[in-house]
């Protein structure tokens, strides 16, 4: 059965194309710096948004029309894994993430839940047998249910903890079995509501103690995926412990974890965390830490998660930028953790999303290219530090200093000067930028 028979293979037709079904500016056979884009970008469809979700929110039922959603338990899951494979092969994207209960219901018990996934991951994994879409990442929902009211691994009940161990070591045998380059692990309720039941100690100890023994699980199995971590900083708790790359960054050296996970940074999550996108992704960056990317945005007027499709070519290209100065993302890619808006209910509005994000990336990525290969943010940073490459400044940065000799150096300066920063003509080049690559130039 076709799931989206009004729509065909999406083609790169270029800047001028009218086609609606069509990339105006991702090309993925284009080379640029060495690979093609399909290469780098890494693009992954997020199976929970696209297949799963209904366009329901807290204040309204859902909008979707979806034709796989005549069918209801193991019968829905398995035509959700024939629609989405139709998905990826018009889309052409390489990759693809899901939770556990993206892809299977949950069982009357935890055994019946394994059989689900069983029958599920098996029809997955025939499916990929044909398909060129790989595996980006999967993880373990350990949230929806309400039995992680408390949380998972920070639960204050250890049956819960055993129970959200159990289906992370699940997650992390399909993750082998169907070849996942990464495997991350969000807490979406490893937080707290408030601090006045809370043993903060024991969860964060107990929440390092569950990373080790999937660490050492993994190791045990053979499954040599890369771990992620995936920071935001509140909502469904109040505080999540972890917060932002630096708080998370701060907790995997604490327990020791920090040579076994690198970061899944959301741009969305950024915001919600008082940072830009490209603030996580530079944090991550020089502290050999950025992993893998879900690309989205969020609406700075509203306080919560919208998870809308990335359109702002000013952020697509400055994230680029920290993806490029950071070598690519290795195993880690661009993974869509983006919904189609609530009024975007048709099938085929799914393509137009998709279309219009990897478009902004694949503008991004030129613009950070030829931002990179001309030096332009290296040469303001170079001017502005050039104090610290030689005399005093040197000798700080090299370490032959101390106090006394900073001050009899202070004593005797006679003027200071700084220089302008020039944000404004740093940002009205970066526009200059874009401009040309829409021109071609």
């Amino acid at each position: 059965m076709a799931y989206f028979e009004n729509v065909n293979q999406i083609k790169f037709e270029g800047p001028a194309s009218t086609n609606p079904f069509a990339f105006k500016f991702y090309n993925p056979e284009e080379k640029i710096g060495g690979k093609t884009m399909e290469e780098y970008l890494r693009f992954g469809v997020a199976y929970w948004h696209t297949f799963v979700a209904d366009g329901s929110d807290p204040f309204g039922a859902g909008t979707m029309i979806r034709p796989w959603d005549k069918y209801t338990g193991m019968d829905l899951a398995k035509a959700r894994v024939e629609a989405a494979f139709e998905f990826f092969e018009k889309l052409g994207v390489p990759y693809f993430c899901f939770h556990d209960v993206d892809i299977a219901p949950e069982g009357s018990n935890l055994r019946e839940t394994y059989q689900n996934l069983d029958t599920i991951v098996s029809m997955i994994k025939d499916y990929m047998k044909d398909s060129k879409t790989k595996l980006l990442w999967n993880t373990a929902n350990n949230f929806t249910n309400p039995r992680f009211t408390h949380g998972a691994a920070s639960s204050s009940n250890a049956d819960i903890f055993a129970y959200s161990a159990a289906k992370v070591k699940k997650g992390l045998e399909i993750g082998k079995e169907l070849g996942a380059e990464n495997y991350v692990f969000w807490g979406g309720r490893e937080g707290y509501e408030t601090l006045l039941n809370t043993d903060l100690k024991l969860e964060l100890d107990n929440l390092g103690r569950f990373y080790h023994m999937a660490v050492d699980y993994a190791k045990e199995i053979g499954f040599d995926a890369q771990f992620l971590i995936e920071p935001k900083p509140k909502e469904p708790t109040t505080h999540q412990y972890d917060f932002d790359v630096a708080s998370g960054y701060a907790f995997l050296q604490k327990y020791g974890l920090q040579d076994h996970f690198k970061f899944n940074i959301e741009a969305n999550h950024a915001t919600l965390a008082g940072h830009t996108f490209e603030h996580e992704l530079r944090y991550a960056r020089i502290n050999g830490m950025l992993g893998s990317v879900d690309a989205n945005q969020g609406d700075t007027l509203l306080g919560w998660d919208t998870d809308e499709f990335p359109t702002d070519l000013y952020s697509t290209t400055l994230a680029m930028y920290e993806i490029i100065k950071n070598g690519g993302l290795g195993r880690g890619g661009l993974n869509f953790d983006a919904k189609v808006r609530r009024g975007s209910f048709d099938p085929e509005d799914l393509f137009h999303a998709h279309i219009a994000g990897m478009d902004s990336f694949a503008i991004g990525f030129k613009v950070a290219q030829k931002l990179v290969d001309d030096k332009v943010l290296d040469n303001v940073v170079e001017d502005r530090y050039q104090t610290y490459t030689e005399g005093i400044g040197l000798d700080i940065v090299e370490g032959r200093t101390d106090f006394h000799k900073l001050e009899d150096h202070a004593l005797n300066l006679t003027e200071i000067k700084n220089k302008s920063g020039r944000t404004e003509k740093i940002k009205a080049t970066i526009n200059q930028y874009l401009l040309n690559a829409y021109a071609g130039k």
